[in-house]
């Protein structure tokens, strides 16, 4: 819906979610409609086809351009190039919201729907404006629910403290305004279905191969396809319609919900909801059908069928202390109850209800933007399926030289006319083989049967060929390659939080404060000495709660209660009614310790765990204190976190020497903290978090081991001797992520491995932050290569580590920067064994102001840590953005939106939120990996063989075709029938049937089907074929028995039995035997022909048959397929040698020249060409950097990404082999380049780019001129 009025303009650029759309305006011009509809009619509706398959092409025709004032249809492109055209609707007198929500009257509104939502025009510019395109900041076109998009928190609070709700005729306009409140997948018509199909190019070209035909009285053949193509379009139909409806079911939820309205209590259907209504929580759970923020208490949910996470999570209310700030759904989630996850349980003050506010409806929730990616996925950008269609255009172009030929040589023979129009479109139909596509679909559907056999379950069928192009995996740690739980490892208190007044006496002498030894129990009085504080932390600091009885939350705190051997009651003496009744009546919680029945604490505050936050913390009360406001406050969270908030005189001098040393060693580590409150109850319910999560005093260190999954190891390896590269993409430690990385083999042990790090605060002279390259200590037992002759010398400053506290560590005691090192010793040291890795705020830093560098370390680096969810995801798109084919493989909340965006998302979990991953894993690690790419090889072996043996079919029956219009002859319908129904189809059917082989090949297959190999290929059978079928032609016609083929005189009934069609029928028969077994590929990717025992027993049979036709003939057998006997037994023997011939010398044409040569030889050849030019063309002077588009708006050179990503397979299947570098030639010159832009001395320790030099982006033609 949308309001009039604006500026005027034709072109918008539009950001919507996670799509750019183009938008452009357009009105229909009386004199353009009018001669749409005359060449309509005059074509018989051909016309109009054309225009519908090229949408493009129907709006230039019907449409002109007009400013969006005066638009009736909106063009629309998004960012991966689908284009839609939607109508302007228009409404007069109505109303829309403000920014602040509310409602105001308009005198028109328009908008146009797309993608299911709603976009309004909003006018805000000045109307003198006038320009042909505008910026994002103009966007005139919002949705619904980004209109309201500046609601102050102070509005919400006000409108839950009033109690009121809405009036009904405030209902009735945002009822009007937004719609239903339902997420309903419509069920397109069957009638709607079946005619879309019918029009496709494909169903076109079949009745038009039909209509041909039945003209020359093919009539058995032509119903046949017919009845097939119905069956197909049937089934097709049918398949859409149960996606459609199996979707809505899964997606539709309605139920009635409890909303205050006018002030009073009622009861409606969740589909009455709106914007703005106050919402009642039940107590015991309910489903949640919008988003809402909550206003009072707290809420348990569980949000796996949105992230994957099954972990209870807590919603806290919004609160006031963010009463000045606009209320934002992201920043303020741990508010936010989303629609479609599962309310477990509320708790609220006695006698009092939970309360939300409806925020979001429909299709605009969070579950809504799901099913909608669902329902509108991102095409598979895949070049096997361009190429598909270019193969297609040039077996077009045959046909149409074909064409030409025919129509010469029947001119030339004086045939009729009838009949020359016949045979002239019956060789295009014969060329380009109308069963092509079905036949294509045959690897794709038998590889998804054989991983459903294997519990891995794919939603989008078209992914599977693209997954055998994969070269480089993305996974997550936690639960992906490590298992789900952590093991309790030890703690380290610190000596001053134990004793403070050992503590002030220490600081006095000495100043010190000093980790103490570690501690594998956590018992208050026997473990820890004096009051054990960091058990009193451990215990209370934790998000967990009592549902029914049982505890839940997340399993870390789960372990560390348990270990402390404490107990939580909820309830009056933890009955389980009293759960939901004593929010903030005293107290939420009571925590007990098992030694001491007196005491107990009183958890009245909790601030949520935060991702970007990295901590939580909760406000205890000891209700043995004499005074009532002396509180405490505990902290949890990730060390480098809680190190910023503490007072750095309790911080032990070795904190991130100890920090670093047990990260190196794969643990995962939790720092805790506190601080004394001098606050009452009233004040610590309302205090800001800022305010008391600052001045910590620290109580020690938590020491978690994550346990590597038995088979992450084995798989990582597999891959590896696969030549595929492994990165591991984690929200932990980076030295964490590090030392898990080398145990399960991402980092090999006998490689170094250099952190890529920044220090906050510290710039260069151009005032950007200073990056360094630093050698991490291995915690790996296996020594390391060492190469003498280099070496990286160390500076004794002592530096105090970065914010996110993944600094270097050396053995001593001390965190030291290394010098500068230059580009020839880092570049011979990495080039024979290196592993790059990057934290998170390292990685924002060098893509915000080092753009020109990103994609080499894309290219090079192993490990991501510390990733924040979008960061994931940018990593995946900047590594498609260099031409790797991405896979991504994880399990939690923060893999979702990286899922999404890599080529191949492979989920672990098996919750609702999967169905965002193309592929679900039922089995909980890795293993799904190399058979999801093993399936995907094979698939795309087979597309690719079955692809090439429909061509070469096509132009077997072309080439036959063309030697029996030399003499106006043509196959029988019966000969038609046995080699289309029975060779060809059977073949096509049985040829994906092949398993994939057992392992993984070095080499992953082919990925061009337009490359020097497949055409080779095609055109040597086609030549092989050709010349043994023209022997065999001409050979009959020299034989003394021969008798010449009579053509019909006019239009009489033919005669098609020939001698020569015989022959040839016969000889053709053995090829199209020979064509399915040299495109039958088996290893390295597919079994071999043997494990296919369908195909085996079918070229056995079908080779015994042709040889019974061809040999000896019955009566029946020439008068079932149209053939003349050919007298002489010696010429028939010698039609079965030829074909005996043939297959040999196709065998050996595809296996040593194809195979061995040209795939072998010829292609290694060309790498080695591409890898010295790339040697060549890698700048390493500041004068050679340019800004290219990187990530997050950072602009990039197509070409030099396309090269960046040859250079980084190369470099890990450099290195990869074995273990070892250097055993490419150019690898040490190739690393030296690329190493000289990451660490080296030229680009970033003495010669910076200067900023001003990427300011602004040169144009297009400097940018070619530059290179």
């Amino acid at each position: 819906m949308v309001e009039a009025g604006g500026a005027r303009r034709h072109r918008m650029t539009l950001e919507s979610g996670d799509h750019t759309l183009t938008l452009f305006a357009y009105r229909t011009g009386p004199f353009r409609t009018i001669l749409f509809y005359a060449l309509t009619v005059l074509t018989l509706g051909i016309f109009r086809l054309i225009l519908h398959w090229k949408q493009k092409w129907d709006v230039k025709m019907r449409m002109v351009p007009c400013t969006f004032e005066a638009a009736e249809y909106i063009y629309i492109i998004d960012n991966h190039n689908v284009s839609e055209l939607q109508p302007v609707l228009r409404k007069s007198n109505a109303t829309i919201p403000t920014e602040n929500g509310e409602m105001r009257k308009v005198p028109e509104l328009r908008w146009f729907v797309y993608r299911k939502l709603e976009y309004v025009w909003i006018d805000d510019l000045n109307s003198d404006e006038s320009v042909d395109e505008i910026s994002d900041n103009d966007n005139c076109w919002k949705t619904s629910f980004e209109i309201a998009n500046r609601i102050p928190c102070r509005s919400l609070l006000a409108v839950s403290e009033s109690n009121f709700g809405l009036t009904l005729s405030e209902i009735s306009r945002r009822l009007e305004f937004y719609g239903r409140n339902e997420i309903v997948v419509q069920l397109r018509p069957i009638l709607y279905l079946l005619v879309m199909e019918v029009i496709t190019p494909f169903y076109v070209f079949q009745i038009f191969s039909v209509t041909v035909w039945y003209n020359d009285e093919y009539a058995y053949y032509a119903s046949l396809i017919v009845i097939l193509s119905l069956g197909s379009i049937v089934m097709d139909v049918y398949q859409i319609r149960t996606q459609e409806i199996r979707l809505r079911s899964m997606v539709h939820s309605t139920e009635s919900v409890e909303v205050i309205r006018e002030g009073t209590e009622m009861t409606i259907g969740s589909d009455q909801l709106v914007p703005g209504d106050i919402l009642l929580i039940p107590p015991h759970g309910c489903l949640m059908q919008c988003d809402s923020v909550l206003m009072n208490g707290t809420v348990i949910v569980n949000e796996s069928v949105l992230t994957g996470e099954s972990v209870p999570i807590t919603k806290v209310a919004l609160t006031d202390e963010t009463n000045d700030s606009v209320f934002n759904i992201e920043k303020n989630s741990k508010n936010v109850l989303f629609c479609g996850t599962q309310v477990l349980q509320t708790r609220f003050y006695r006698g009092k209800k939970v309360k939300a506010i409806v925020l979001r409806t429909a299709y605009s929730t969070l579950k809504g933007q799901l099913v909608r990616s669902i329902m509108y996925p991102k095409p598979v950008d895949f070049r096997f399926t361009k190429d598909l269609f270019k193969f297609i255009l040039f077996l077009a172009c045959i046909s149409g030289c074909g064409f030409i030929y025919t129509i010469i040589v029947m001119i030339m023979r004086g045939n009729t006319l009838r009949r020359i129009i016949v045979r002239s479109l019956d060789i295009i139909t014969i060329t380009v083989p109308p069963a092509l596509p079905a036949a294509m679909s045959v690897g794709i559907i038998n590889a998804q049967l054989r991983l459903k056999k294997k519990e891995i379950f794919c939603i989008s069928p078209s992914t599977i060929n693209t997954c055998g192009a994969i070269n480089v995996v993305c996974f997550d740690k936690t639960g992906t390659l490590t298992e789900d739980g952590l093991d309790f490892h030890v703690v380290r208190p610190v000596m001053s939080a134990v004793n403070q007044e050992i503590q002030k006496v220490k600081l006095e002498k000495s100043n010190r404060t000093e980790f103490m030894g570690e501690m594998t129990e956590l018992t208050s009085r026997n473990g820890l000495p004096f009051d054990g504080d960091l058990v009193k932390a451990i215990a209370t600091c934790h998000s967990l709660t009592r549902i029914n009885g049982v505890l839940h939350g997340d399993p870390l705190d789960l372990i560390l209660f348990q270990k402390t051997g404490w107990t939580m009651e909820e309830g009056i003496e933890g009955d389980i009614e009293e759960e939901t009744q004593r929010f903030d009546n005293v107290q939420p919680s009571i925590i007990k310790p098992t030694d001491d029945k007196s005491a107990e604490y009183s958890v009245i505050r909790q601030f949520t765990f935060s991702s970007s936050l990295q901590r939580m913390s909760v406000i205890v009360f000891d209700p043995r204190e004499d005074r009532p406001d002396n509180m405490m406050l505990y902290s949890k969270g990730s060390p480098e976190m809680i190190l910023s908030l503490c007072d750095p005189n309790t911080v032990p001098e070795d904190y991130l020497l100890q920090v670093n040393s047990y990260a190196q060693h794969g643990f995962r580590l939790i720092a805790v903290a506190r601080r004394p409150l001098d606050l009452n109850f009233n004040k610590a319910s309302k205090v800001k978090r800022d305010a008391v999560e600052c001045d910590l005093e620290m109580l020690g260190l938590i020491v978690m081991e994550n346990r590597v999954k038995p088979v992450t190891l084995g798989v990582i390896n597999q891959l590896n001797r696969a030549n595929i590269r492994t990165v591991m993409v984690t929200g932990d430690n980076l030295l964490t992520g590090l030392s898990v990385a080398r145990e399960c083999g991402i980092i090999r042990p006998s490689k170094r491995a250099f952190l890529v790090e920044h220090v906050p605060g510290e710039l260069d002279e151009y005032g950007r932050t200073k990056i360094f390259v630093k050698q991490s200590v291995s915690s790996s037992d296996e020594v390391i290569e060492d190469d003498a002759s280099v070496s990286i010398s160390m500076c004794s400053s002592t530096w105090k580590g970065s914010s996110e506290g993944d600094g270097f560590s050396p053995t001593n005691t001390e965190v030291e920067t290394p010098n500068p090192v230059t580009a020839d010793s880092l570049g011979h040291l990495i080039a024979s064994s290196y592993h790059l890795a990057i934290s998170g705020p390292t990685f924002a830093v060098i893509v915000h102001e080092y753009p020109e560098l990103v994609d080499q370390l894309c290219s090079v680096c192993d490990v991501f840590a510390r990733m924040a969810p979008d960061q994931k995801q940018s990593l995946v798109e900047q590594l498609q953005q260099i031409d790797y084919t991405v896979a991504m493989c994880g399990d939690g909340a923060n893999d979702c939106a990286a899922l999404k965006a890599a080529h191949a998302g492979i989920s672990l979990s098996d919750a609702e939120a999967s169905i965002a991953a193309p592929f679900t894993s039922k089995v909980p690690d890795i293993r799904c990996v190399p058979t999801v790419i093993s399936e995907g090889r094979a698939a795309l072996v087979t597309s690719f063989g079955i692809f090439k043996y429909m061509a070469g079919y096509s132009l077997t029956q072309f080439v036959t075709v063309m030697h029996l219009y030399w003499i106006s002859n043509i196959l029988t319908d019966g000969q038609f029938m046995y080699i289309d129904m029975f060779l060809i189809t059977m073949f096509a059917l049985l040829f994906g049937n092949t398993p994939a082989f057992y392992r993984l090949a070095h080499t992953p297959p082919p990925t061009r089907l337009l490359s020097i190999a497949s055409m080779t290929s095609v055109v040597g059978q086609l030549i092989i074929i050709g010349v043994v079928q023209f022997i065999v032609f001409f050979s009959t016609s020299q034989q003394p028995w021969f008798t010449p083929y009579q053509p019909p005189v006019d239009d009489e009934v033919e005669d098609k039995r020939s001698m020569q069609g015989t022959a040839l029928f016969c000889v053709s028969m053995f090829q199209y035997i020979i064509l399915a077994l040299v495109y039958s590929k088996g290893p390295p990717f597919r079994g071999n022909l043997w494990s296919n025992k369908p195909m085996c027993a079918l070229t056995i049979f079908a080779t015994l048959l042709c040889l019974f036709i061809v040999i000896w003939p019955t009566e029946l057998v020439l008068k079932t397929l149209g053939n003349v006997e050919l007298p002489s037994l010696t010429f028939r023997i010698f039609i079965v040698i030829v074909g005996a011939v043939n297959a040999a010398v196709s065998y050996g044409f595809e296996t040593l020249f194809v195979d061995f040569f040209l795939l072998g030889y010829w292609e290694r050849y060309k790498k080695k060409r591409s890898i010295e030019a790339i040697i060549d063309y890698v700048p390493t002077t500041n004068s050679d950097h340019i800004r290219r588009p990187s990530i997050n708006g950072v602009t990039s050179s197509r070409t030099e990404s396309t090269l960046l990503s040859a250079e980084g397979q190369q470099l890990h299947m450099t290195t990869s082999k074995n273990g070892k570098g250097g055993e490419n030639p150019h690898s040490s010159a190739l690393f030296e380049r690329l190493i000289s832009r990451i660490g080296g001395e030229p680009t970033w320790l003495t010669n910076p780019i200067p900023p001003h030099s990427l300011s602004e982006p040169e144009e297009p033609e400097k940018l070619e001129r530059t290179y």
